[in-house]
């Protein structure tokens, strides 16, 4: 089976250079209390995230937006290899009607002391939920690379 997207399949393919290098950001991807710190759109806080970094491992996060009652992420580590490939499947809970579950694929190249992030995510059922997500992830990995230059994410 080829692993080509469909010319009709709705997928997400975002790159993003982070002033950081591969292994602090797998880190800021994977650990449970660096991803509360950036993970969500703007104006989401990301109070509970229980995460198994195993391959077959679960992952739960409780997302509280704005406005509006909370509500659940999950989905399982298919792929590991730190600090430069993460896949994962994700799925929402409760879904919307017109959710899927999709796979998500995060590669991380080492540009000599920053990165280049590249997120694939899909497929999507509609093409509003592929621009719900490009628009959560864009504002998600706008908020990594703030966290990344901080700071606080140098230990």
């Amino acid at each position: 089976s080829s692993m080509a997207s469909q010319p009709d399949e709705l997928t997400l393919h975002l790159e993003s250079v982070v002033d950081a290098r591969p292994s602090r950001v797998f880190d800021a991807l994977t650990d449970a209390d660096q991803v509360a710190r950036w993970w969500g759109p703007h104006g989401f806080t990301t109070s509970v995230i229980e995460l198994d970094l195993k391959v077959g491992g679960t992952y739960r996060f409780a997302m509280q937006p704005p406005d509006g009652e909370m509500f659940h992420l999950h989905g399982e580590f298919r792929e590991i290899h730190a600090p430069s490939q993460l896949a994962y499947t994700f799925r929402w809970e409760p879904p919307d009607p017109q959710d899927v579950e999709t796979a998500v694929s995060i590669s991380l190249a080492d540009l000599g002391g920053s990165t280049r992030l590249t997120l694939d995510q899909g497929a999507f059922a509609t093409e509003a939920r592929t621009a719900l997500h490009e628009q959560g992830w864009s504002e998600s990995l706008e908020r990594l690379r703030t966290f990344l230059s901080s700071n606080e994410a140098h230990v």
